[in-house]
């Protein structure tokens, strides 16, 4: 017992550097993002003006809007797809082949995937805008939603649906009025997931968002903001986006841990 305390502590220690490595730099954001001096690190006081300014700016709203037109729309369609594929693949026999293709878009470097949709795109000769970045959003988010769904169908009760048919409801009756409500928490954790990592995405929108501001979302006005320098407006920005995507993802979390049997 005493031989495992000191590796014990050391595990401890290490984990300990890691949460500063990791969350630290954020911490330190978030605090200049309430900083009334112009300048990204030299603090002069406490002060709120820089979010008031995110407010008044149309540029950030327009892009904000932008997001959250294509996180709805990518959610809505990948969750039902993805879902669908989910609930395919359990009733199957197990492929590992047909596995990995699934879960291709996740081990695919985005910057690949995203010239890949952009080449695929280009040879349908299809415009760029919203639409193409809220298609290839859903591409990309199938996967995680289709991961997380069988999670909670690996555990499902068969038998409830065996009996709901036996009884002489439908397939299409059992899977409304029984399949779909056990699995609900698994659906509603991988469409914030999705939602999430779609508001976030960066790559991907880059390059098949097209020209113009109308197809301009956040992450992309961040960039276009950052290029001339760090300023407390900027971490407010982050402040706002680390703060939203924690909230998502904690409800995700937790909806997924009740979602388990």
């Amino acid at each position: 017992m005493m031989a495992r305390d000191p590796i014990r502590l050391w595990l401890n220690a290490h984990l300990g550097l890691v949460y500063v490595f990791l969350y630290v730099p954020i911490l330190v954001l978030i605090a200049l993002s309430f900083n009334k001096s112009g300048l990204p690190t030299a603090w002069t006081g406490f002060s709120t003006e820089w979010y008031g300014k995110l407010v008044a700016n149309p540029k950030i709203l327009s892009a904000a809007g932008n997001s959250l037109i294509v996180a709805v729309a990518s959610t809505i369609i990948s969750t039902v797809i993805g879902t669908l594929l989910a609930m395919g693949l359990e009733e199957g026999r197990s492929n590992p082949w047909l596995d990995a293709l699934v879960a291709a878009p996740m081990i695919i470097p985005d910057i690949v995937l995203a010239i890949a949709l952009l080449s695929f795109y280009t040879l349908l000769n299809m415009s760029l805008g919203l639409h193409s970045i809220v298609l290839s959003h859903a591409v990309f988010n199938i996967a995680f939603v289709c991961m997380v769904v069988r999670t909670r169908l690996k555990n499902f009760d068969r038998s409830i649906v065996e009996a709901s048919i036996d009884l002489g409801a439908s397939e299409l009756t059992t899977f409304r009025r029984v399949t779909l409500p056990v699995i609900a928490p698994g659906v509603v954790a991988a469409a914030l997931l999705s939602f999430t990592l779609s508001i976030d995405e960066f790559i991907i929108a880059y390059f098949t968002a097209g020209a113009g501001q109308g197809s301009t979302t956040f992450p992309m006005q961040i960039y276009a903001m950052i290029r001339f320098g760090v300023t407390p407006e900027i971490n407010a920005i982050a402040t706002i986006v680390i703060g939203f995507s924690f909230f998502l993802v904690l409800l995700s979390q937790r909806l997924n841990r009740e979602a388990a049997p």
